[in-house]
């Protein structure tokens, strides 16, 4: 396991010294130094038996920010500001993740899923404007595919869409195969991902490029400071459709390309360099393959954008708002 711990920082690094490299030319002037400060009022709702925490800030229409894994609603805490006096902008943290409750389920897609569309049920959300980021954009595009008359637009970064998704196999996933293959190893993977925290530890602060302050790690480790609490992480990597398998994952990615490749509504795709699901060349492919979508440049990122990009991410999104969906 030491070797895949190697192997994965070698990887990051390697690519975190390319992208130094970048011109700042497109990053769209001056960045300010993200904030660790998570400056919004709790607010809880029941959904199906579990409590489900989030924050909500402005008035009107709803934009809707879904995290992926092992974030939570603090992953958006610097872009929020950007946008909420654009709607009614609310950030929601999975079951299982942030303040949310844990739950009795198996944290499958689908178990996310029921949860996802009940908080948008019992918030009584209408004509939502989606705002995504790994996981919470198969959550959030699925919902738009299978709700496409309650979705005003979507917007969309470091996606499991295609072309990245379905995986055709573990060793399409070139220096990141062998860690994916221990993660759905169940020994290995628990062993990694419950016993060491390796999603939260090592993974997460070596796909963001500048160093997480303390008190940034703190905020995303104080969820799972229990190995019992880390069920939520360790699901995900087995979630993910590869090869095939799980199946009813490779119809959900699917159906999610279908729907981008043919609605209607307006589509925005923000990316980085190089980017991990979707670098500068998967985002080309994208404009030429999905329906009513613009791609737009924020900078220099791996994986969590929103840790290095945040004023970029915030500032062109909320450009997209006022001239695509307001």
């Amino acid at each position: 396991m030491k070797t895949l711990i190697s192997l994965v920082a070698a990887s990051t690094l390697m690519v975190a010294g390319i992208t130094e490299a970048q011109a700042q030319a497109d990053a769209d002037g001056p960045q300010a130094a993200p904030s660790a400060e998570f400056p919004y009022e709790s607010r809880f709702v029941e959904v199906d038996g579990a409590t489900m925490h989030y924050v909500e800030e402005g008035d009107g229409a709803p934009i809707l920010f879904l995290h992926g894994n092992p974030t939570s609603a603090y992953l958006w805490r610097n872009i929020i500001p950007h946008v909420s006096d654009q709607g009614r902008t609310i950030a929601v943290d999975l079951v299982g993740f942030g303040q949310s409750d844990k739950v009795d389920g198996a944290y499958t897609f689908q178990d996310h899923y029921a949860y996802v569309e009940g908080f948008i049920e019992a918030l009584e959300l209408v004509d939502v404007t989606l705002v995504v980021h790994d996981w919470g954009s198969a959550l959030g595009l699925y919902y738009a595919a299978s709700n496409s008359d309650n979705v005003t637009a979507v917007a969309f970064m470091e996606a499991l869409t295609p072309p990245a998704f379905p995986m055709p196999s573990l060793e399409a996933m070139g220096p990141y195969a062998d860690l994916f293959r221990a993660f759905r190893t169940p020994d290995e993977g628990r062993a990694l991902i419950i016993d060491q925290n390796f999603f939260i530890e090592q993974l997460l602060p070596q796909a963001v490029l500048r160093p997480l302050g303390e008190a940034e790690m703190d905020a995303y480790r104080a969820p799972f400071l229990n190995a019992a609490d880390r069920e939520p992480i360790y699901v995900w990597p087995n979630e993910i459709p590869i090869a095939g398998e799980p199946a009813r994952n490779v119809a959900v990615v699917e159906a999610i390309g279908q729907w981008l490749a043919t609605s209607d509504q307006p589509k925005l795709v923000l990316y980085a360099s190089p980017g991990a699901l979707t670098p500068p060349e998967a985002a080309a492919w994208m404009a030429e393959t999905f329906n009513n979508l613009q791609t737009r440049f924020i900078g220099n990122g791996v994986h969590y954008l929103q840790e290095d990009e945040p004023e970029a991410i915030g500032r062109n999104l909320s450009d997209w708002l006022r001239d695509e969906v307001q």
